[in-house]
């Protein structure tokens, strides 16, 4: 984990509340969850508070305020995004510099946390999610330097966490990674992507059902880098049904799936890097690794 630019404490977000949001300052507030780039504080019972941690994030907060509420009415009902409900500004009174959202709570398990056998049904949901949102997006969506671009472009940190992390089995990842890379390009108007739809931004509901979580890395580009996702997150059984549920977007025989492969392995690989201290990441890494050398 990345150290953070600055502590996003509850105490900090309790006087944001109460200099912007003052109806909901005396709500009980925890810290649910510290990421690379935000925190997640539960505010009440209902309501979440996404706060940038890091400058690097700023940008992607007002993204999601942005572009989410207006992409939210065309998903599937049935699977929850996290939708700003209010917004807050920079405040100079509390040394805060970024913009930071209110957020409906989301209750769930993170996908990460739930054995990939388990995780089965939900691939026919997350398929209803991806051909919903892989559509022609405007010219002034974002873009975003490390996703939805040509694959290839990630070759060289692909091949520096190679000689770090991967000893002998390099020279077999290298191969099937540039075998990915080197698949036709996306040549077709650039779609909406998640951007990063990876087993810790999926949550399986109380319900059984799905929601999807995290869209700091929201831009248009190339639907691949989604489409990883069916090794990153299921096993055989439930990648074939993720990958039948989707043929009329993105048919089976489509380079899509070849490149979104490589995809996986670039995800993978920067999983298997993480430090010690994201071992539940690397887990995730350990995982998708192991789907992507056994897969037909």
């Amino acid at each position: 984990m990345v150290a953070p630019d600055i502590d996003v404490t509850v105490e900090l977000a309790r006087a944001l509340l109460a200099e912007q949001h003052p109806d909901l300052a005396d709500l009980p507030i925890r810290i649910a969850a510290n990421g690379w780039d935000n925190t997640v504080l539960r505010l009440g019972a209902d309501l979440a508070l996404r706060l940038p941690r890091r400058e690097a994030a700023a940008e992607l907060i007002r993204h999601e305020q942005r572009w989410l509420p207006v992409l939210a009415p065309a998903l599937p009902a049935g699977v929850p995004v996290p939708v700003p409900v209010r917004r807050g500004a920079p405040s100079a009174a509390h040394g805060y510099p970024w913009a930071w959202s209110v957020l409906r709570w989301i209750d769930g398990t993170r996908v990460a946390d739930v054995p990939v056998r388990e995780r089965r049904h939900l691939a026919e949901p997350l398929a209803a999610f991806h051909r919903a949102l892989h559509r022609p997006a405007p010219g002034e969506a974002p873009r975003n330097p490390v996703r939805g671009v040509p694959l290839a472009t990630r070759a060289e940190a692909f091949r520096a966490r190679l000689v770090r992390n991967h000893g002998g089995d390099a020279a077999r990842l290298r191969a099937l990674f540039d075998a990915s890379a080197a698949a036709p390009m996306w040549d077709r108007a650039p779609v909406w992507l998640h951007g990063d739809p990876h087993p810790g931004n999926l949550l399986a509901t109380r319900d059984g059902g799905l929601a999807v979580i995290d869209f700091g890395d929201l831009a248009a580009g190339d639907p691949a880098t989604d489409l990883a996702v069916a090794w990153l997150a299921f096993d055989a059984h439930g990648r074939a049904t993720y990958r039948a549920a989707l043929a009329e977007v993105h048919p089976t025989e489509d380079p899509v799936w070849h490149r979104a492969y490589g995809w996986a392995l670039n995800v993978a690989t920067a999983m298997l890097d993480s430090t010690d201290g994201d071992a539940w990441i690397r887990r995730m890494g350990e995982r998708a690794l192991h789907e992507l050398l056994t897969a037909d």
